[in-house]
């Protein structure tokens, strides 16, 4: 093979995406520290599958146009910090494509270098022993040997195997990795993707977990040709509805009368929606009274093949004019936060944030997602609130793609935002605000408490799976047999002469009694400092902690 094909193209990185879809779970486990995460495989393969629906939507046969469709897919679709890092390797990639037609060696080495260089763009402070360095030794190698070869595959073969020996160094270049054991989380998403790509160019393409099912299931039961003529109702419609109440009833009611074989399912935060209808532009409009519509799928069964009816802008134009429509003025700030649970969502509402992104650890919101959110505020200035490390770098993308005046605060936990938030005072001016919030991050230590998911040895403390755990500063610092002697273990490290207030939040598995009993020993064993334990209601985390 000496060139790679648009049809080739597309092909290898479906199987690409596939691949990494079934080996995501063996990306995660690769996290440093043994906390409840999901966080490195999940996010890339989530990206990667945003950039194939992207892709494939495109009509164009031009293999530029559709690299720059794949290229925009990933970068609305990215999750986390690995995902936003795959996403710019994907633009790298697709630039390195301009007015190509079709994928020679030499095309493809100056893509693979392109896509290595646009990362290290992306990040502040590149860390070497990363996904960065897989693919800047891979791209590398790909650049210096193009001209050896003149057999597509056997390039990739060499590159790929270039990308694993980069990739089993990694240990050696960030000792965090080391001493965990493990090789980079990222890198190895990087060489699955390699690997799956390769699968398809070599003529054994990985298919989908959907794909495998319905070939499984096809094999079982040769099904004869049915007649439509009986079908009532012609499209079969889904979507998914992300609001911020329990509208399940309400839309329910609305759509039972407009068709059959109606599912309407979910709770505060998402509802998805299956019907079968003959008008699906109702049923949508329907789910738009209650928020964003997102995942929308409408097929005519009596064609017996999948026609998309609406094109991912027209659903985002009609979600934003939804969103313009319900906004009525026009103030001078706006926050944007991110967050999980309803007592921790109120918080935020109550200290002033306009609009609530659900997520944060294991489960990242998408740049798409934080840009939504954006979109949704009326403001001359908005102020994004990650929470989150790991999602520093999608908020940051959605604020660069927006065409509003965004500021992204880097709050690593929610105390640090719900910090911020407190600190803010309208009657100043934008920078003066940024200082005073910023200053008010700084000034609180806090940390979290949650259960380690594998046996691991870490900054010198040996762990076992279950043990109760506190984290601070990116460091295990206490570990116990309860979740109210961790708590406690924990502020005893973070507390110091200077602390005048403890605030806890309780996680959704932390129950009234378990709070009561939190506040007899901070009385206990704090008496000179005031405190206050409240309802947060967050996954994963039993309590999230703050000291100022």
């Amino acid at each position: 093979m000496e060139i790679i094909t648009l049809t080739e193209f597309i092909g290898a990185l479906e199987s690409a995406s596939n691949f990494l879809d079934q080996n995501k779970a063996r990306v995660n486990d690769l996290n440093v520290f043994p906390v409840p995460d999901g966080d490195t495989g999940t996010n890339m393969s989530m990206t990667i599958k945003s950039a194939v629906k992207q892709m494939k939507r495109s009509k164009s046969d031009d293999l530029a146009e559709v690299a720059s469709e794949m290229s925009r897919g990933a970068l609305m679709g990215a999750r986390g910090n690995s995902g936003v890092i795959l996403s710019q390797l994907f633009r790298g990639f697709a630039e390195g494509l301009e007015d190509k037609e079709t994928l020679d060696i030499q095309t493809l080495a100056m893509a693979f270098k392109k896509a290595s260089d646009m990362t290290y763009l992306a990040v502040m402070k590149p860390t070497e022993g990363t996904i960065l360095t897989v693919g800047r030794e891979s791209a590398d190698f790909a650049l210096k040997n193009a001209k050896k070869y003149s057999d597509v595959i056997l390039f990739l073969e060499a590159v790929l195997e270039k990308a694993k020996e980069s990739l089993a160094n990694t240990p050696n270049l960030l000792p965090v990795l080391k001493e965990a054991g493990v090789v980079d989380a990222g890198g190895q998403g990087l060489v699955t993707i390699l690997e799956g790509a390769l699968f398809a160019l070599k003529g054994s393409p990985v298919a989908s977990r959907e794909d495998r099912e319905s070939v499984q299931q096809t094999q079982k039961q040769a099904r004869p040709e049915i007649s439509t003529d009986d079908i009532k109702y012609g499209y079969c419609t889904e979507f998914i509805v992300t609001t911020e109440a329990n509208h399940v009833d309400e839309l329910k009611q609305k759509l039972v009368e407009r068709g059959d074989s109606l599912l309407v399912v979910g709770d505060e935060h998402m509802i998805k929606v299956h019907v079968h209808t003959n008008d699906p532009g109702l049923a949508l409009q329907s789910g738009l009274e209650y928020g964003y519509l997102k995942d929308i799928k409408i097929d005519n069964m009596r064609m017996q093949h999948s026609q998309r009816l609406f094109t991912a802008e027209e659903v985002d134009k009609a979600a934003s004019g939804e969103a313009e429509a319900a906004q009525k003025t026009m103030k001078t700030y706006g926050f944007v936060s991110v967050c999980a649970g309803e007592g921790i969502e109120a918080i935020f509402k109550e200290v002033g944030v306009d609009h609530v992104v659900t997520g944060g650890q294991t489960m990242n919101p998408s740049t798409e997602d934080i840009l939504y959110g954006i979109n949704q505020v009326s403001a001359e200035h908005i102020f994004v609130l990650p929470n989150n490390s790991n999602i520093f770098l999608a908020a940051q993308a959605a604020a660069d793609i927006s065409e509003k005046d965004v500021v992204v605060l880097k709050t690593r936990s929610i105390p640090e935002g719900i910090n911020a938030c407190i600190h803010f005072m309208p009657d100043r001016t934008l920078e003066e605000n940024v200082e005073a919030m910023e200053r008010a991050i700084d000034d609180i230590h806090t940390a979290q408490v949650t259960y380690a998911v594998r046996d691991t040895e870490i900054d010198g403390m040996a762990v076992k799976k279950g043990d109760f755990i506190g984290l601070s500063e990116k460091k295990i610092v206490a570990k116990a047999p309860s979740i109210e002697e961790t708590t406690i273990e924990v502020l005893k490290e973070i507390v110091d002469d200077d602390s005048t207030f403890i605030s806890l939040y309780a996680g959704a598995d932390v129950d009234d009694e378990s709070m009561e009993a939190m506040e007899d020993r901070l009385e206990e064993e704090f008496s000179d400092l005031d405190y206050e334990v409240m309802r947060g209601d967050q996954p994963v985390y039993y309590y999230l902690i703050s000291v100022e």
